[in-house]
């Protein structure tokens, strides 16, 4: 599926024909439900902008910002054909309207009944740990029948004692509700891991497929 390059490198796509493919406001605008697709979700400044151009080797396929709440749209990036990331909107910020903040739950509450979704990449931010908003998510994706996958990010920011012991807390909190690694965009802790588990789902059959 991708093309490994040195970790923490971006300037060569591991994806080479990665391209952004749409934005949506309403899950009526989603792609067509083919294919495989992994949604990266997270709280607001999070990492999720970063996490992706990392994990693709793009510097700025995903536009990153300071300000918390950007991205206020589903987007959609075409890893090759057939294969997609899902950039969703950050929760956990609530500078905006109730209306458009409802409007943001309803447009991930429109990826539930999509056979193409694979599972989620849940970026948590390292030095806070999983929070409320990140529970509400896995449990939304407990009730779709749906992996998640946590990338700790910012872990360079960590010794190796706090790293060890989010892994520890982490694991034990989560009971097996979803798997956890270390990652970070910056220094490419993780890196290969993370790729390793998108390209796994994406080569994965659709929930209640059968074999022939």
């Amino acid at each position: 599926m991708y093309t490994s390059i040195p970790s923490g490198s971006s300037s060569v796509s591991v994806y080479p024909s990665v391209h952004f493919l749409l934005s949506a406001a309403a899950a009526g605008q989603f792609p067509q439900d083919t294919g495989a697709e992994v949604a990266i979700c997270g709280r607001s400044n999070a990492g999720k902008s970063s996490a992706i151009n990392a994990i693709t080797g793009r510097r700025s396929l995903a536009r990153t910002s300071k300000t918390p709440g950007r991205t206020r749209l589903v987007n959609f990036f075409e890893l090759t054909p057939g294969a997609r990331l899902i950039d969703l909107p950050g929760y956990g910020y609530a500078a905006g309207p109730r209306v458009e903040i409802a409007g943001w739950a309803e447009l991930i509450e429109g990826l539930g009944p999509r056979q193409s979704l694979r599972g989620l990449m849940l970026i948590v931010d390292s030095r806070r740990g999983i929070l409320p908003g990140d529970e509400q998510l896995m449990g939304w994706a407990q009730g779709i029948d749906r992996p998640v996958h946590i990338l700790f990010s910012k872990c360079d920011q960590l010794n190796r004692t706090e790293s060890q012991r989010l892994l520890a807390v982490s694991k034990a909190a989560l009971q097996g509700r979803g798997s956890v690694q270390l990652f970070s965009a910056r220094t490419g802790v993780g890196l290969e891991q993370a790729r390793g588990q998108l390209d796994a789902w994406l080569k994965k059959e659709s929930p209640g497929s059968t074999r022939e």
